[in-house]
Order: C-alpha cells, then sequence, then structure tokens
C-alpha cells in the first residue's frame, strides 16, 4: 500500500467536509450552534488508541458500517453527561440520568444522522456513492465495545490510519469525536486511484513512525538525567493535519518554548512546548542557586538552563533519525520563546506554508513522575524531504541502530 501527500490531503478535506455537514445537522436537530474543532488524519497504533480512549469516564457511542466508495466503520463517541444532554435538548421528557428505551433511540437517530453527515461528505469529495448500514447504541467505559470486535482496529503493535474529527456545541459543555477505520484493502484502492505520484509505501512510513518513538524515548531518558526528574514518554501519535489546524492544537496557555530548524534529510522544524510552571521546574531542577527572575519570569540563566536542555534533547531526537537514516541532519542553535497558545507555533507555520498546505506532524508528550513537568514535542518534517527520506529508509535498521546524540553549545 503507498500514500502520497496528495491522496491524504484528499482523505483530509473528506474528513473536514464531513465533520461540516455533521456539524450543521447537529445544529439543526438541537438548535444549539455547533462548531468544528480540529480535524486530523492520525496514525495511531492500538495502543495509543486505547490509552487516549479509556480516560476513566462513560461513553455513548453510535456506531455504523459503511460499505460502497469506502468500506470500514464510523463511529460517533460522546462522554456518558454530553450524550445526556444532547438527548434533554430532543426529548421534552427524558430519563435524567439513565438511558431508557426512548433516551436510546433519540441518542442512536442523532448518531445516525451525524455519522450520515460524515459520510455525505466523504462521499461528495469521493464522487461516489457510499452505503450505511443500521446504528448500533454502545454504552461502556472501555475501548473493546466499542472497537474491539472489528477487524480494521488495529492490534496495540499495528499502525492504523484513524481518521478523527472533533466538533463542540457553541455554549455548553457538549462535545464529541469521530472516528472512521477504514479496511486496509478498501484504503490502498482509494490511495491507488488518489496519489499524484511513486508515494510512499506504508511500511516506511510505520518505520518512521517507529523512529518518532525512539527519539521521543531518549528525550524523556535526557530530561531525567539534565533534571533529575523521573519523566516517561506518553501518548504520541503521528499527525496528517493542514498547516493552519496546528495553532488550534495549542493550549491557549502562557507556553515556554525552544523552537529548531533542522536541516538535511529531512529538513522542518523541531518544538519543545512546556506549560510555564513545567518550565519553573526545570530551571529550578537545573540551576543549582536561586534564580533572580526578570520581567518574563526567568532571567538570563533560567532562559540558559532552558535552552540547554532543548538543545541536549533535540540532538538526541534528531541524531537518532540520521543514524537510521544513514544521512546528516543539523539543528540551529535553540531559540527561546515566551508567549500565549499559538503565538509560539505561528512562525513555524508561516514559514512551512510558503511551500506546502498540509504536514506530518510527530505529536509527543514526555510526562513527569509526580511533579509539574510536561512537555509536548511537535517535529514537522518538510514533507518533500520526508518522502525522499522514507523511500531510503531501510526498516530493517531502525531496532538495530543506536541513538547516539552529539551534544552541540548552546548560544
Amino acid at each position: 500500500m503507498k500514500l502520497d501527500v496528495n491522496a491524504l490531503g484528499t482523505f483530509y478535506r473528506m474528513a473536514r467536509e464531513g465533520a461540516g455537514l455533521a456539524a450543521g445537522r447537529l445544529s439543526k436537530m438541537t438548535g444549539v450552534e455547533t462548531q468544528v474543532g480540529v480535524t486530523k488524519l492520525n496514525f495511531m497504533r492500538g495502543k495509543e488508541i486505547r490509552a487516549d480512549f479509556e480516560d476513566g469516564t462513560e461513553k455513548v457511542g453510535i456506531r455504523v458500517e459503511v460499505t460502497g466508495g469506502l468500506d470500514g466503520h464510523s463511529v460517533i463517541v460522546f462522554d456518558r453527561e454530553s450524550a445526556l444532554q444532547v438527548v434533554e435538548m430532543l426529548l421534552a421528557d427524558s430519563a435524567g440520568d439513565e438511558f431508557d428505551e426512548m433516551s436510546r433511540s433519540a441518542a442512536t437517530e442523532l448518531g445516525q444522522v451525524m455519522n450520515s453527515g460524515f459520510i455525505d461528505g466523504w462521499a461528495d469529495v469521493l464522487e461516489t456513492v457510499i452505503d450505511v448500514s443500521t446504528p448500533e447504541f454502545i454504552e461502556a467505559k472501555t475501548v473493546d465495545p466499542f472497537f474491539g470486535d472489528l477487524e480494521e482496529a488495529p492490534d496495540d503493535q499495528d499502525l492504523a490510519l484513524l481518521f478523527q474529527s472533533h466538533i463542540e456545541a457553541v455554549g455548553t459543555e457538549i462535545s464529541f469525536s469521530h472516528y472512521l477505520f477504514p479496511r486496509r484493502e478498501s484504503m490502498a484502492q482509494l490511495l491507488e486511484e488518489l496519489r499524484s505520484s511513486d508515494g510512499i509505501e506504508y511500511d516506511k512510513l510505520e518505520g518512521f513512525d517507529r523512529m518518532a518513538e525512539q527519539g521521543a524515548t531518549e528525550v524523556a531518558k535526557t530530561a531525567t538525567t539534565l533534571t533529575g526528574i523521573e519523566t516517561n514518554v506518553e501518548i504520541r501519535r503521528l499527525n496528517f493535519v493542514s498547516l493552519e489546524a496546528i495553532p488550534q492544537q495549542i493550549a491557549d496557555d502562557p507556553l515556554v518554548g525552544v523552537a529548531f530548524e533542522f536541516d538535511g534529510t529531512p529538513s522542518g522544524y523541531l518544538l519543545f512546548l512546556f506549560d510555564e510552571d513545567s518550565a519553573h521546574e526545570i530551571v529550578d531542577a537545573m540551576v543549582p542557586m536561586e534564580v533572580d527572575h526578570d520581567g518574563d519570569g526567568f532571567g538570563e540563566m533560567g532562559t540558559s538552563a532552558i535552552k540547554e536542555l532543548g538543545n541536549i534533547m533535540a540532538s538526541g531526537f534528531l541524531d537518532g533519525w540520521a543514524n537510521v537514516l544513514d544521512t546528516t541532519i543539523d539543528h540551529s542553535p535553540p531559540e527561546f520563546i515566551h508567549d500565549i497558545g499559538a503565538a509560539v507555533i505561528d512562525p513555524v507555520v508561516i514559514q512551512l506554508g510558503e511551500d506546502q498546505e498540509f504536514a506530518f506532524v510527530f505529536d509527543t508528550q514526555v510526562v513527569a513522575d509526580g511533579q509539574a513537568f510536561d512537555c509536548d514535542i511537535y517535529a514537522i518534517p518538510d514533507e518533500a524531504d520526508l518522502e525522499r527520506a522514507l523511500n531510503d529508509l531501510d526498516v530493517d535498521r531502525i531496532e538495530e541502530t543506536p541513538t547516539t546524540a552529539e551534544f552541540g553549545e548552546v548560544e
């Protein structure tokens, strides 16, 4: 199975179009204004889907099977409280905190209408017909009742292409997610029809995902060594998104970042983002004396400590890639950023946007054990360089080649 940016771009437009139609139908049925959040094509392993889904809250889902122009399963998933609120909007006399026959029927009807909105959007983009099965109502806390019996859902270590959209009802606490699990054979056929270049073998992309996982693990080890704070890698995935959607993923809070431009095969940008509390925790751990804070809250010594950590983490992350790809990847001196929300990444998006519309984004989180130290990692390669790098990738080298970081001086 091969893919390229043109094919994935079509899939992304399918997801956006479907989300728009589904949001409109939700508004029409409930009378509540809705807005479409971030839409992503996620390349995720089964263990990551499970970790993302099983957050301890009970969920309600409406699942349908789709066949025709695209085969697979489409699932609308609400947290239970959101589902009950929606039912209350639809029914004058709802069942309160429980789903009786009438409320289950109302939720199922709404889920069917919204699933159909997504599917109609995909069919419009593909200019084909997609059939939909009778909807199935699911209520559970774990992922298995929703996805566990689906042939196309990935095992823990398998990498699957997952469509994921998020829609919110304005002025309420209601939100839900949408998942599409396409069948591999159906997806392969569509990719073959949509590709405009030789493309990338799917197993090469899976290999690059494993490289990113190794890089993130190296980052966690480095952070532990330099700060003395035990850290580990959590929820990580490879996303394919439009450049304009990347800032929407950034929390609208004061953030501290260390940014790098890297050059070689591939080239691109690497960004480590910390919330302010995490950044202060890093400074306190790395600087063996009380730091005088200036107007931005960090001062020269604090800024230098964060840049040093970022510089060494970047070396570990990128040198691992270079070793496996048997190439050279150089990175710029670290740039310290302290700003609000999306402003920390806007310069990267603007520069990449001169040459491309979409990007693969390795989105990883490094989390400290019991302390305020969270780090989001955004690795955004140039798409043309990435395709060249992946076509030359020897997948067997990934497990055999160690990560050997060489640390440069912080400027």
